[in-house]
């Protein structure tokens, strides 16, 4: 939906397999650990539209997920994803299909944005992030309201980490539970 041009990247080369964070290795009793706050795509579009600042989305976008990643192999975690374009639950989804696990997340323990409610409120919401919700929907059991699940499917720019452990000093949001009916319960 965006007129501005994209740009990627691809890296390939050779990594110590002891030292690798991977979305297919999930373990049932592990906690879920968010490392940045969501809302950033709701605040990006509001931005967009109004021209509004929100020094606390720059700041949380300007910080590089190294320091996190880096907390993370220490920890010995071996799960991890990046939260970035499909959102929380689709980053989500694709990692407990690939672990063959199920996550249940509590939504109020999910931290974000200041300013991210209120842009939702007020329609701020990009179309990604309601396609992202379309997306995992049919793999969701949720027991909360759909602004809540719109601002869970946000598609991010310059995300955090999904961990599966506990790192101090990040909000753990959830827990993998054996795989069930659906892959991600929301409470």
């Amino acid at each position: 939906d965006d007129r501005e041009p994209k740009y990627g990247l691809a890296v390939t080369g050779l990594a110590d397999p002891d030292r690798l964070l991977r979305n297919d290795a999930a373990e049932a009793g592990l906690p879920l650990t968010l490392t940045k706050p969501l809302g950033l795509g709701v605040l990006n579009n509001r931005h967009k539209a109004t021209g509004e600042r929100f020094e606390e989305a720059v700041a949380v976008m300007s910080t590089l997920n190294r320091e996190a990643s880096q907390q993370a192999l220490a920890a010995g975690v071996r799960a991890a994803t990046d939260v970035t374009g499909f959102g929380l639950l689709g980053h989500l989804m694709k990692m407990m299909r690939a672990s063959r696990t199920t996550a249940v997340i509590d939504a109020s323990a999910v931290p974000y944005v200041e300013g991210a409610r209120r842009s939702l409120a007020e329609g701020f919401v990009p179309g990604g992030s309601r396609r992202n919700l379309d997306w995992v929907r049919e793999h969701l059991d949720a027991d909360v309201d759909e602004d809540e699940l719109v601002l869970l499917a946000d598609a991010q720019t310059s995300g955090g980490l999904l961990v599966v452990g506990e790192l101090p000093g990040h909000p753990v949001i959830g827990e993998v539970v054996p795989a069930g009916e659906a892959l991600i319960r929301v409470r």
